[in-house]
């Protein structure tokens, strides 16, 4: 019985990666050096999956930013901003799409489908000259054989490369996308072909698209594709990967019907239901590539009841066509459980990173074949049992006082209009008050005082000095700018999440639990194993020390419920809007003692609001309900004069605005720069938004600085859709990710932009 890997994490054990590429960046290293550590990352993965013994082991699949991108590049669909001029695309052109340069800015990034992994979004048009423009898909293959690994090169399927991008600038909304699909399979075809004259027996197609709510126009788009490609395919076997969800029957049909398509690929950890449309329809002679273990979670396999579904698929399912998988790529899970040398034991019995999990599948796909590993399957049912009965699990108090938030309705007495007039009184901020997301940039020297503290290097009262001091540097020079609204800076915070996760109960964090976000940015998911609750205050004591500092209002910073829900890897043992609620609760006790302490603005970020929709429309009512119910949870009980922001981040917000006015955060601060301004459109379509509103002024992840007058620019663009009085001037994001050379400067031209047009509207009076 064969084994088979969707996709696996980039960054290496210890992020090497992340290290190359910054490197890279800054100039001080050269391509070579970083050529070579991917190299080595991907000779070491290849190597790992093959000693395990994986039939099928993907390549391509790394990446320098995110695989879209890389598609991008290898249709050579280079907006024409960047300059480029054929020929094989390098490094500096990749990387300005990526993250902008000094003159132009960067391609929109947003979400990859419901997960904390972003893409940058392809800009396409109907003069779009497709061309073949980097040979990567190729190269990498060429690069494992020659270590004596075959692998089954990955591409990004043309259907979904097409349907994740979006018309470009000037280019009419109304343009269709697919229309496209001519001018793109020729370059497909030229891939195909010489990964077939390299050698290559099998090739993979992710369309993880046909998960979405599709209409006949874009099924049958898949139809058209892949008969198109099916002379080219010939020779080679050709498996079409989705994830993430169940695949409608209409999909489903589309899919079992596509030419030159030798196996499928599904995910059976989300997608449940697609089971019984293989049970009721597989075409005979086809392979299935069985996603049953979880891509997107942290868990140890169910290996008993995972063996109990393979066996039900072998009724259906020729035995030698049966492919023990993945759920999806293994780039949303840690790398490798060995590294963790301080969890506990209990809790490290109870996962599987990545690593882990490619045993998983290469020991199903064993005992599937009869050859079951009676010691490793004895060990996991024991692992299994000893979570469900665990202790530490469960806490009955968290758990009744969140299930009586189910049957009602959390809201602020007061309309928003009102309260905002009463903040207003109290704050007396000038029209366009300026402000940040949170984050100031996390200096080497910062970095090294949170390091040898939590290796008990440095005593708590040094530690405590020192982040004074950064508090302090932050809150002068936010003054020295004149910025109305400041922000601490979170230099007691490496990772948001991580951070709160940290102060409640219920948590387990890990030392190299890395995930990539994009790039060369990697989180650490807290892991949320038992209920949780909040022992102590988290936030008051730095956010009273900061208010202490300045005159001018300081916000509170907290990670909101369903952020924290949707950044961490979360317990399957229970629903997730439970959790939810739990957190919630907790989040609530921090915001009613930042009050008491004095703390007249509390931001509570919902980053993850938009992340968490689920991936089709039958369920995102009851998703939008709880996960807005539970923001309003937090804030519910603060006076009319205490000022609730929310910020959310690198989504497309337009279809759910009214969740978000159902919030009733009185201002909410959101991504908007990158996106091309795409959030303005809703406005401009009608929709009536009564709070405080700061639509980003500039992107905050391209090292480019914005000018003056293009900030105001923006402004203008703002203003003409917004009133005035509602309207905030703010970055699109934290200040975590940027350096203070580029931070100073493009501060302080936002502040001198919003001046600027204060000073225009006072005179248009």
């Amino acid at each position: 019985m064969a084994s088979h890997i969707v996709g696996y994490p980039r960054m290496g054990p210890k992020r090497e990666l992340k290290f190359a590429l910054e490197s890279f960046w800054d100039k001080k290293s050269s391509a070579g050096d970083l050529q070579k550590v991917a190299a080595d990352l991907r000779s070491s993965i290849w190597k790992q999956m093959a000693d395990a013994g994986i039939n099928y082991i993907p390549s391509n699949t790394f990446s320098f930013y995110d695989q879209v991108l890389d598609t991008t590049s290898m249709v050579g669909a280079v907006p024409g901003r960047y300059g480029w001029n054929g020929g094989e695309i390098g490094f500096d052109t990749y990387f300005s799409m990526a993250r902008g340069n000094a003159s132009v800015p960067a391609m929109e990034m947003t979400k990859w489908f419901d997960t904390n992994y972003h893409f940058i979004v392809p800009e396409l048009g109907p003069h779009v000259n497709f061309s073949y423009a980097s040979h990567k898909a190729v190269d990498e293959y060429k690069e494992a054989k020659a270590l004596g690994v075959d692998t089954v090169p990955v591409l990004i399927g043309p259907v979904s490369y097409l349907l994740l991008s979006k018309p470009a600038k000037g280019v009419e909304k109304t343009f269709s996308l697919l229309s496209l699909l001519p001018k793109i399979l020729p370059i497909y075809k030229e891939v195909i072909s010489e990964l077939k004259a390299a050698g290559a027996s099998w090739i993979q197609f992710d369309e993880p698209t046909l998960v979405l709510d599709l209409d006949s126009h874009q099924l049958q788009a898949f139809t058209a594709a892949y008969a198109d490609l099916e002379s080219t395919l010939t020779g080679l076997n050709v498996l079409i990967e989705t994830y993430f969800a169940d695949l409608t029957a209409e999909a489903y049909k589309t899919l079992i019907g596509l030419k030159g398509v030798t196996a499928y690929g599904l995910d059976l950890v989300r997608g449940t239901q697609t089971i019984d449309l293989i049970k009721s329809n597989f075409p005979k002679g086809k392979y299935l590539f069985a996603g049953v273990v979880d891509g997107r979670n942290i868990w140890a396999n169910d290996l008993a009841s995972s063996l109990n579904t393979l066996e039900e698929l072998q009724a259906v399912v020729a035995k030698d066509n049966l492919v023990v998988s993945t759920s999806c790529s293994l780039l949303h899970t840690a790398v490798d459980l060995v590294n963790e040398t301080k969890l506990d034991n209990e809790i490290k019995s109870w996962l599987a990173f990545a690593a882990q999990k490619v045993v998983e599948v290469n020991a199903l796909a064993k005992a599937l074949a009869g050859q079951k590993d009676e010691a490793f399957f004895s060990a996991n049912a024991a692992a299994q049992a000893s979570r469900k009965c665990s202790p530490r699990v469960t806490n009955e108090a968290v758990q009744k006082a969140a299930a009586a938030l189910k049957g009602s309705d959390h809201r602020r007495a007061t309309n928003v209009s009102a309260r905002l007039d009463a903040q207003q009184k109290k704050l007396n901020l000038p029209i366009l008050p300026t402000t940040t997301i949170g984050s100031f940039p996390q200096t080497v020297e910062l970095r090294r005082v949170r390091r040898e503290f939590k290796a008990n290097k440095i005593s708590e009262d040094d530690y405590i000095k020192a982040i004074k001091e950064e508090i302090k540097n932050v809150v002068d020079l936010q003054e020295e700018l004149d910025i109305d609204v400041l922000v601490h800076g979170e230099p007691e915070r490496n990772d948001m999440v991580e951070y709160f996760g940290e102060q409640l109960s219920g948590f387990a964090f890990t030392v190299n639990g890395w995930v990539q976000s994009y790039g060369s940015r990697c989180v650490k998911p807290p892991i949320i194993y038992g209920d949780v609750s909040r022992p102590k205050p988290m936030t008051v004591f730095w956010s009273s020390t900061a208010q202490s500092m300045t005159q001018r209002p300081m916000k509170g910073m907290l990670t909101g419920p369903v952020t924290i829900l949707n950044w961490s890897f979360v317990r399957n043992d229970q629903p997730r809007f439970e959790t939810c609620y739990q957190i919630a609760l907790a989040i609530k006790d921090e915001v009613e003692d930042l009050e008491k302490a004095g703390i007249n603005i509390i931001q509570i970020d919902e980053a993850a609001l938009r992340e968490g929709l689920p991936l089709r429309k039958s369920e995102h009512a009851f998703y939008l309900k709880w996960a807005v119910h539970s923001f309003r949870i937090t804030n519910c009980g603060v006076q009319d004069t205490t000022q609730i922001h929310t910020h959310m981040c690198y989504s497309n917000f337009n279809d759910i605005i009214h969740s978000i006015i159902d919030m009733d955060a009185d201002v909410i601060t959101i991504e908007n720069s990158r996106s091309d301004e795409k959030l303005l459109s809703v406005f401009r379509e009608g929709v009536k938004y009564g709070a405080g509103i700061g639509p980003g002024v500039y992107d905050i992840h391209s090292p480019r600085i914005p000018s003056t007058e293009e900030i105001a620019d923006r402004i203008n663009k703002m203003l003409a859709v917004l009133e005035t009085n509602i309207l905030w001037v703010n970055p699109d994001c934290g200040l975590k990710t940027r350096k203070y050379p580029e931070v100073k400067p493009a501060l302080s031209n936002m502040v001198a932009a919003a001046k600027l047009l204060r000073t225009q509207l006072a005179s248009a009076k």
